[in-house]
C-alpha cells in the first residue's frame, strides 16, 4: 500500500487557501473547535492521535487563518480512518472543507477508508465512494453498577501490550498496534483486562474528558466479561459523574442495561468491504476519529 508524502503546505484551487500537515501545537486549535461543538475529546486524545500517525492531520488556511480541518490516520498498510472534519462556522459552505479533504485523501494511498457520517451527510459520503455499514450510537448518563468488578479483572501493564493488540485485531477491521501502544497507557487513562484461566477475554479503557468520562474501547468475549470490565471502569466515579460511549447499534442493549440513554447516532461507512471479525464483542469503540 502506498502513502503520498504531503508537503508542509500546498496550494489549492481556492484563492488564498492552502492546506498543511498540522503540528501538535496547531492541532490544539482543532481540539478546541471540536469541544465547542460538544465532541468531548479526552484530555489525552490529541497526543495519542498524533502519535499514531503524525502525518495524518491536516489544517486548511485562508491566508494565515486556519478555517478547516480533517484527519486521515493510517493504522497500517491496509486501513485508514477519516475524522475531525470541521470547518469554522463563519467559513462553511465555501468549499474549504472539501478542499482540505482532497489534499488529505492522498495520504492514505489505496488503503480501505472508514468514516462516520452524520445521518444527513450519508448521501454526500456515498458520492465520495463510501458504503453504509451500520449505525453507531452515542450513549451517555450515570452508570448503573453491573456485575462483580473484582472477578478476573486486573489493571493493564505494558507486558500485556502484545496480547491486547492480538486480541483487538480479532474485532477491529485491521491491526492498530501504534494506536494501542499509546492509548492503553496514556496519561489519565484507566485500562483494565479481563483474564480467565490466564487467557485474555476482554479489555476496556476509561478516560477523562471535559464534559464526562468516556469509555472505549470495551471489547469482551461474553456479556459477563463486558459487565465485569464496565464495573471495574466505573467503580470509584462519584455519584454525579456521567460516562459516555459510542456503541455499534447491534450492541446498544448493553449500554441501555447499564442505565445509559441514546444521545445521537452516526453512520459508519467504508470504501470497501471490511472483515466482520468478532464485531458482536465490541461494546464500545475507542473513538469516532480513529475507530
Amino acid at each position: 500500500m502506498s502513502t503520498t508524502e504531503t508537503p508542509r503546505s500546498i496550494p489549492t484551487a481556492l484563492p488564498g487557501f492552502t492546506v498543511r500537515v498540522a503540528t501538535p501545537a496547531e492541532w490544539a486549535r482543532v481540539t478546541e473547535w471540536a469541544n465547542r461543538e460538544g465532541w468531548n475529546h479526552g484530555f489525552s486524545d490529541a497526543a495519542c492521535f498524533l502519535a499514531t500517525d503524525p502525518h495524518g492531520f491536516f489544517l486548511g488556511y485562508l491566508g494565515d487563518r486556519p478555517v478547516a480541518a480533517v484527519s486521515l490516520v493510517n493504522h497500517n498498510d491496509g486501513y485508514a480512518v477519516w475524522g475531525h472534519y470541521l470547518v469554522d462556522p463563519g467559513f462553511r459552505a465555501q468549499g474549504y472543507g472539501r478542499a482540505t479533504c482532497r489534499v488529505a485523501r492522498k495520504h492514505a494511498g489505496d488503503r480501505i477508508l472508514a468514516s462516520d457520517a452524520m445521518p444527513g451527510q450519508v448521501t454526500n459520503y456515498t458520492r465520495s465512494g463510501l458504503v453504509r455499514a451500520h449505525d453507531t450510537v452515542h450513549y451517555t448518563g450515570l452508570p448503573r453498577p453491573s456485575g462483580d468488578a473484582a472477578a478476573g479483572v486486573v489493571p493493564y501493564e505494558p507486558a500485556w501490550l502484545d496480547a491486547v493488540t492480538d486480541y483487538d485485531r480479532l474485532s477491529f477491521p485491521d491491526g492498530r498496534p501504534a494506536f494501542l501502544a499509546h492509548w492503553l497507557a496514556a496519561e489519565g487513562h484507566r485500562t483494565f483486562l479481563r483474564v480467565t484461566d490466564g487467557v485474555l477475554t476482554g479489555y476496556g479503557v476509561l478516560r477523562p474528558a471535559p464534559l464526562r468520562w468516556r469509555i472505549g474501547p470495551l471489547v469482551a468475549d461474553t456479556e459477563q466479561d463486558g459487565e465485569a470490565l464496565f464495573a471495574a471502569l466505573t467503580t470509584g466515579l462519584g455519584p454525579d459523574e456521567e460516562v459516555s460511549l459510542f456503541v455499534p447499534e447491534r450492541q446498544g442493549w448493553f449500554a441501555a442495561a447499564r442505565g445509559l440513554t441514546e444521545e445521537f447516532r452516526v453512520v459508519r461507512m467504508y470504501t470497501a468491504a471490511v472483515p466482520e471479525g468478532r464485531a458482536e464483542r465490541v461494546y464500545a469503540i475507542g473513538s469516532l476519529e480513529l475507530g
